[in-house]
C-alpha cells in the first residue's frame, strides 16, 4: 500500500483529546486518525445499503405471508 503525507486543519480541542487518546493507546496520530477513517467510511457504506435495504422495502413491502413458512423452521435457544 503506497501512503501520502497530507495536512489538515484540526482545532486545539479536538487535537488534544485525540492526542491523549492516542498515548493511552499506545499508537501514534497518524494511525489513530487512518482507523477512524476507516471506520468513518465503513460507517458510510453501512448507511447507503441501510438506506437502499429500506427503499427496495418502500417499493416492495413485505406481504404479511411473506415468512409464514419460515416459523417452523426456527428454533429456539434457551438460555
Amino acid at each position: 500500500m503506497t501512503t501520502r503525507t497530507v495536512q489538515i486543519t484540526i482545532d486545539d480541542d479536538l487535537l488534544q483529546v485525540v492526542d491523549k487518546t492516542v498515548s493511552e493507546m499506545d499508537t501514534n496520530r497518524s494511525a489513530f486518525i487512518r482507523q477512524a477513517l476507516q471506520l468513518a467510511l465503513k460507517r458510510i457504506q453501512i448507511l447507503r445499503l441501510e438506506q437502499q435495504h429500506a427503499a427496495g422495502y418502500a417499493l416492495h413491502p413485505v406481504t404479511p405471508d411473506e415468512f409464514a413458512g419460515w416459523e417452523s423452521e426456527q428454533a429456539m435457544i434457551e438460555d
